[in-house]
């Protein structure tokens, strides 16, 4: 039945390129290989001289995984050398058949044996490089799906320790010199607790270097994926890729190691609360046992010189990691949830009496009931969690609901994919919820319509270019000096990136100078939002008190004929004449030729 649920992956036809997400499926065993029909009638079909060859030129110590991601990636460049001028008359078509037999097969023995191979054969075998290809796909996957994942755990996290997320704001300035990957992730972390009033207490330090840290773990995980994603369809050319290979994952063992001790202190931090000390206890000797197993882990990783036998370890490492992230995601949700889960049957029935009871005593019933207001992209997570585990009248045991939520977060799971999918919907949303202001003469392209627009003006392009033509191409902000010999100081076509008319403002209702540009952005979508909802983005998102934002309101609400607010700008006694910035840009709106702007 297994097999029958497997999807198929068609390798060798004309344009397919190979990812590592169908890597990693082929190499878990959700998924089948098939080789091409055309790719088959392209191999020599002469009788070609044989030499010995070796079982495949796999290490011994790998998993069936890592056989599997090796064998799927050997078998792709054994398809793409039959088209390279060197190899192409010396590769048949028995050795591509027989990996796809041996990955299609349910037996996990794997008794390669020596096999006999061409010469053109065996330098694929030997010099491809497609057993760490194959290990470095599978990282590349893992990573790639943990980074989309690991956010929403540190976020149930922050809730179950009710601390203080503001920090979280003041990452981006708006002045475009931000930690762009610790500003996403801090982004990402906004949509996850939005309304949530179970943060906001406390300050701690493994809480607010998520963004940094998962930062950083992203802009690592970006070089893999590229390294990845070229190495997997290039079929010739392949020196040096050993050595390239073991640098980049050489790269990504401190970020991962930073990224695993991170969620095993979030998580300590969460045993406290957890009603259940048997859980508490539980949880608490399996986070230090995986927590020691990664730090020992990485330490060998580092040392190791052998490219390959780096990358088995770092994937081990990465599986120590998604045990640990799962064991956050167990701690924050038993925390949050309380300590009713564990009640047996006969415990429950009490407890309903002792509800029944409690209603004739109102206070005693409102206290019983009051429970934290999640984020809405938290009690999202949160449900899922709760309605994937067992129901309490079915089990009482801490311990299997430890194990199924651990298999929700394992990437191998039957209900990860939902999970992943959940949490893509609920950070992809925050697109959506932004309305950005679009300047007149712009617009928007989907990604549907993107694809079709790039791939006809690649055409127009490279005809362009066969007729001999050259590109020429303007940047779209320019030196504003440069502008004013263009065009001239009287025209008025350049709009300062200063702003000095609303900057002024924003001094004077004590918006922080850090702090300009972004409320400036939030101030721009007034045209398609309202006051309230730009006041929540730059209170819950942005950090601005609640008392500056309203005093922004009863600026930004004004309105008139241009000239007459701006007299009224300048009336005596106005707070505007007493700032600096603002009281020039009205002198300069003031004195501009009335024909053109009022």
């Amino acid at each position: 039945m297994a097999a029958e649920r497997r999807s198929v992956i068609t390798l060798g036809g004309k344009g397919s390129s190979f990812s590592s997400s169908s890597v990693y499926k082929v190499a878990s065993g959700v998924a089948n290989v098939r080789i091409d029909s055309s790719a088959i009638e392209r191999f020599s079909t002469k009788p070609l001289p044989l030499i010995k060859g070796s079982s495949f030129s796999i290490p011994e110590e790998l998993t069936n995984e890592e056989i599997r991601a090796s064998l799927a990636v050997l078998l792709n460049k054994l398809l793409l050398a039959k088209s390279g001028s060197s190899s192409s008359s010396t590769v048949r078509s028995v050795l591509p058949v027989k990996i796809m037999e041996i990955l299609n097969s349910k037996d996990e023995t794997f008794g390669f044996g020596d096999v006999e191979v061409t010469e053109g054969e065996n330098v694929v075998l030997e010099k491809s490089c497609a057993t760490l290809v194959g290990l470095c796909s599978v990282i590349d996957h893992k990573s790639t799906v943990l980074s989309q994942i690991v956010d929403s755990v540190a976020a149930l996290s922050c809730e179950a320790t009710k601390s203080d997320i503001t920090s979280f704001s003041s990452l981006d300035s708006g002045d475009g010199f931000g930690n762009k990957d610790a500003i996403s992730v801090a982004g990402d972390l906004k949509v996850l607790l939005n309304g949530s009033k179970a943060v906001g207490k406390f300050e701690i330090e493994e809480v607010s270097k998520i963004p940094r840290i998962h930062g950083k773990f992203r802009d690592v995980v970006r070089s893999v994926h590229s390294d990845a994603r070229v190495e997997l369809n290039s079929g010739g050319g392949n020196s040096g890729v050993g050595e390239a290979l073991g640098a980049t994952l050489s790269a990504l063992c401190v970020p991962i190691k930073r990224l695993g001790e991170c969620s095993f202190l979030r998580a300590k931090l969460c045993f406290e609360s957890i009603v259940n000390e048997d859980l508490r206890k539980l949880l608490s000797e399996r986070g230090c046992v995986e927590y020691e197993n990664l730090k020992s882990g990485v330490k060998l990783a580092l040392v190791e010189e052998d490219p390959c036998r780096l990358a088995h370890k770092l994937n081990e490492c990465l599986g120590i990691v998604w045990r640990i992230i799962g064991l956050e995601a167990a701690t924050a949700y038993f925390a949050l949830a309380g300590g009713d889960l564990f009640a047996t049957k006969e415990e429950s029935k009490s407890v309903d009496a002792e509800k029944e009871v409690l209603k004739g005593d109102k206070k005693k019933k409102k206290k019983n009931e009051k429970k934290a207001v999640l984020g809405k992209g938290t009690s999202v997570v949160f449900e899922f969690i709760k309605e994937r585990l067992v129901s309490s009248n079915e089990a009482a045991n801490g311990g299997d609901q430890v194990e199924q939520i651990l298999n929700l977060y394992n990437p191998e799971g039957h209900c990860f994919d939902d999970l992943l999918a959940k949490v893509k919907e609920i950070v992809e949303s925050n697109e959506n919820r932004r309305l950005p202001k679009l300047p007149k003469g712009t617009r928007d392209f989907a990604q549907g319509k993107m694809i079709i627009r790039e791939k006809a003006f690649s055409i127009i392009q490279n005809v362009f270019k066969k007729h001999g033509a050259t590109a020429l191409d303007t940047p779209v902000f320019e030196l504003r000096e440069t502008l004013m010999g263009k065009y001239g100081e009287a025209s008025k076509l350049i709009y300062d990136l200063a702003d000095q008319l609303l900057d002024g403002m924003l001094e004077i209702c004590g918006v922080p100078a850090e702090k300009f540009r972004t409320i400036c952005s939030s101030i721009d979508k007034l045209d398609k939002q309202t006051f309230e909802q730009v006041k929540r983005e730059m209170v819950e998102e942005k950090g601005l008190s609640s008392e500056v934002a309203d005093r922004i309101g009863s600026f930004v609400k004004e309105k008139g004929a241009p000239m007459e607010l701006l007299n009224k700008l300048r009336e005596e006694g106005s707070e505007f004449l007493g700032n600096k910035s603002s009281k020039e840009a009205l002198d300069e709106l003031f004195n501009l030729p009335r024909h053109r702007f009022w």
